[in-house]
């Protein structure tokens, strides 16, 4: 009897320290599932601002910064609007050169004002930050008139080789329809390339860090914040830039090839000084916009740099559409004369 008794007991205790066992197990599955879930949910926390970390934190420097900036905002909306009013009031300008100048002083104007109104705020701003709708808008407008720009230019070189190349053939190959498609068409490419990306980066979810460390929304600071897989974004960003960037490049260098070569040809030094000339500022221009944009987006991990970013970026998006205006105005004598023929006619 007492033997059973203890048989009950031995089995009750051990059932008793199976089940408490057993229950322990239980309760910490559960304490782990629950904070595995809590890390999950606090990492998957789908942001809705961004904190733009901009150029500088001194306050001193931020009140520098913001007049420098302020400075060269004004004066590429004065330089590129005097551009848009000297071709419309000057007839003589009505030509295709001048045409896709004035598309390209519009865009300049659009370009420098995707960035540099948010950077200003951001300078006198104690909370810095930008909303991810904000921000992707302003992706889209950065891609949108960036590749706008690159077939801009590819255009203008085109324009150009007609000129010097095929001066017999200039007027019906450069004819206002022939212009005002090529000017369409570049706008289109900036818009389909804008689209595609843009979209892409609506699918992403931003979570765990807020902080941009940039002045303004780019792809290429703004993958690394996204907790979902990013491989299609970068492969299409970097597909595109290819295509796009390279095929306008590689239009505008042949074109050029062949213009010098022409000018090259020249009998008289006269004649080719003068031929040059006309290629001079649209030269520089494209200089300026290739020479850093390419840089920005054709890159390797190992060359990659937080402040070359920066500095890259202020030049082909702050700089270069200050310049333009500038160059064409100083190098383009017949700019500068209906520059004068304004100034005169208003006195």
């Amino acid at each position: 009897m007492r033997a059973d008794l203890i048989w009950i007991l031995e089995r009750t205790v051990s059932s008793s320290i199976n089940d408490t066992v057993d229950l322990y197990f239980l309760v910490f599955l559960s304490l782990q599932n629950i904070t595995i879930l809590n890390m999950l949910m606090e990492n998957q926390t789908t942001l809705t601002e961004f904190t733009l970390l901009g150029l500088s934190n001194e306050p001193r420097l931020q009140i520098f910064l913001f007049l420098l900036f302020l400075a060269i905002y004004l004066i590429t909306l004065l330089g590129n609007m005097m551009i848009l009013l000297v071709i419309w009031a000057d007839r003589h300008l009505h030509t295709p050169m001048y045409f896709f100048l004035s598309n390209l002083s519009l865009l300049d104007i659009c370009y420098s004002s995707v960035t540099v109104p948010k950077m200003l705020e951001s300078f006198l701003a104690e909370k810095k930050t930008i909303s991810v709708h904000g921000c992707i808008a302003q992706l889209f407008f950065f891609f949108f008139l960036a590749t706008t720009e690159c077939y801009l230019l590819a255009v203008m070189a085109y324009d150009r080789y007609t000129a010097i190349c095929e001066p017999l053939h200039y007027l019906e190959m450069m004819s206002e329809p022939v212009c005002m498609w090529m000017a369409v068409g570049a706008w289109i490419a900036g818009l389909l390339n804008s689209l595609v990306n843009t979209l892409l980066v609506t699918d992403l979810r931003f979570c765990g860090q807020m902080e941009i460390n940039h002045f303004c929304c780019e792809l290429q600071v703004l993958l690394p914040l996204s907790c979902t897989d990013t491989f299609i974004n970068e492969m299409v960003l970097f597909a595109f830039t290819i295509i796009l960037g390279m095929l306008s490049l590689l239009l505008t260098l042949v074109s050029y090839m062949i213009i010098i070569s022409t000018i090259l040809r020249i009998p008289s030094k006269e004649g080719r000084c003068k031929a040059f000339s006309t290629c001079t500022s649209h030269l520089i221009m494209v200089g300026l916009f290739y020479g850093t944009g390419l840089i920005s987006y054709i890159r390797t991990d190992s060359s990659y740099s937080l402040t070359l970013e920066k500095v890259v970026s202020i030049q082909y998006s702050i700089l270069t559409p200050m310049f333009n205006p500038i160059i064409y105005t100083l190098k383009n004598n017949e700019v500068k004369s209906s520059v004068w023929r304004m100034v005169r006619n208003c006195k």
